[in-house]
């Protein structure tokens, strides 16, 4: 096998690459990510420990996004999760940016100063995170109200990254109504048949989740 992936499938990040390599039924052995041997496989790999990490015929590549670029590049399928014309990649790149940073980032905040024991939190940093995701959710929704995927009408490398930005940021600070526009491109992504795999392949892990996981999705 080629391709081996080190992740593992309740990581938001794990199924931003998940979602790129069922989209064209790329081959690949999967290394779970669940115990020391795997860990110091991936330290090994990569010292920073961070995953998912790709090995490609033993070169390890790092970086969910970078992962999908590597997968667009020399593992190409039907679905290009980069366009060809360079002016409308960049505004793929820089709503993949967006995901990552503005939704993504500051929902892992939240979770992970749940994980905290009470007198080492961070209640000013979780107010920020919760702020900057009301205004992500705001720019957002006034985005997708006219286009169907992220970057326009065409399935990208962005919407590997929103499904799982969007989909755990909801359990963390609930898309409210007035952000319909968000909340019909959420249901899109969770209808997308790679999307819905990678959902219901974490679903074990759901009682992990500190915040409490809800019954619905």
């Amino acid at each position: 096998m080629a391709l081996t992936l080190y992740a593992h499938p309740f990581s938001s990040y794990c199924q931003k690459v998940l979602v790129a390599l069922y989209e064209n039924d790329t081959p690949f052995a999967f290394r779970m990510l669940d115990g020391e041997e795997a860990m110091t496989e991936l330290a090994a790999l990569w010292p920073i420990k961070r995953f998912p990490v790709l090995v490609d015929e033993g070169r390890p590549v790092m970086e969910a996004t970078v992962i999908i670029e590597h997968l667009d590049l020399y593992h190409p399928g039907p679905v290009r999760f980069l366009p060809a014309d360079p002016r409308v990649a960049l505004d793929v790149r820089a709503m993949d940016r967006f995901f990552d940073n503005y939704v993504m980032t500051p929902q892992q905040k939240i979770v992970l100063d749940a994980l905290r024991t009470p007198d080492n939190r961070d209640p000013q940093g979780v107010a920020e995170a919760r702020a900057m995701l009301e205004t992500a959710y705001l720019w957002l929704d006034g985005v997708m109200a006219t286009r169907e995927w992220a970057a326009g009408d065409t399935f990208s490398l962005a919407d590997c990254g929103a499904a799982p930005a969007l989909f755990y940021a909801d359990w963390t600070h609930p898309i409210d109504p007035p952000f319909r526009h968000v909340q019909a491109y959420r249901r899109r992504l969770l209808e997308r048949p790679s999307f819905a795999r990678a959902v219901d392949e974490a679903r074990p892990w759901r009682k992990f989740f500190p915040l409490g996981a809800p019954d619905r999705d």
